[in-house]
């Protein structure tokens, strides 16, 4: 605050002692109160500068904190922070693989394919099978195969239409199913026609209308087929055992489907009896 201590000319106050007295009183007051008086004012043209610095300062701050971030960011992908799943697979059990080998009839030929016969050991007896590897080889080495693995072990003959066929090679009615004879099943095989008549006692692949998709599935006539000759692959010929498949298409079924399927026991293979 600022106090105004100018005094009046003497000659003009008829109490110049108590003038006097006033001025010295005020004088005192202005020396007790100036050491506390602060001019507050800001100077003219100052909100202009503080807010300049301000948004210098503030800019400052924005470099800095994008310049942290960006630095941070390289960082974290080189060296990232690896996720629960990431950890999860890092300590998993080693997934169980299966070590593919070669089936015990691959690349045989077609003597020694000639030279095999299957025996099909079933609950209502047992059935042998002669090969023909010489009209349709893949087709015999499909079987031999799935015989010599124990692939058709305790599957069962799934089909029956009344004197004329029975079915059998149905990988997915095993005892014993597992990856391996799902991926057996899902093999396919190429079609091989021949001349081979389709007549009681021939063993030929079954498949779909469409071409090239025998898999594991085979049939045995106990009747003559002479609309199949041609079309589908004769590979095999009963040579014992025909009242074993008569037996088979004669039991209990409902259409086509057995009500007791009769289950092969064993398959195996063996060098033909002559």
């Amino acid at each position: 605050m600022f106090i105004d201590t100018v005094r009046p000319n003497d000659s003009d106050s008829p109490f110049m002692g108590e003038t006097k007295s006033v001025s010295l009183v005020n004088e005192l007051r202005v020396q007790r109160t100036w050491p506390c008086s602060i001019n507050i004012t800001p100077p003219r043209g100052s909100s202009k500068w503080l807010g300049r610095r301000l948004v210098g300062l503030l800019i400052l701050i924005s470099l800095v904190t994008a310049f942290i971030l960006a630095a941070s960011a390289a960082i974290n992908a080189q060296n990232p922070t690896p996720n629960i799943e990431t950890l999860k697979k890092a300590n998993a059990r080693p997934a169980e693989t299966t070590t593919a080998h070669a089936d015990p009839f691959d690349g045989a030929s077609i003597e020694k394919m000639s030279a095999q016969c299957v025996t099909l050991e079933t609950e209502q007896g047992s059935i042998v099978i002669e090969m023909l590897p010489g009209k349709a080889p893949e087709s015999v080495r499909s079987f031999l195969n799935l015989a010599a693995t124990g692939a058709l072990d305790t599957t069962t003959f799934t089909r029956v239409v009344k004197t004329f066929v029975i079915q059998g090679g149905n990988l997915s009615t095993s005892e014993k199913w597992s990856a391996e004879l799902a991926a057996r099943m899902a093999r396919r095989l190429p079609d091989e026609p021949s001349d081979v008549r389709h007549v009681r006692g021939i063993v030929s692949m079954a498949r779909s209308d469409e071409p090239n998709s025998a898999t594991t599935h085979f049939f045995i006539l106990v009747g003559d087929g002479p609309h199949l000759d041609g079309k589908f692959s004769a590979f095999g010929r009963v040579t014992k055992g025909m009242e074993v498949a008569d037996a088979i298409n004669r039991a209990p079924s409902e259409g086509e489907k057995p009500m007791t399927p009769v289950r092969i026991k064993h398959a195996g293979v063996a060098q033909c009896q002559k």
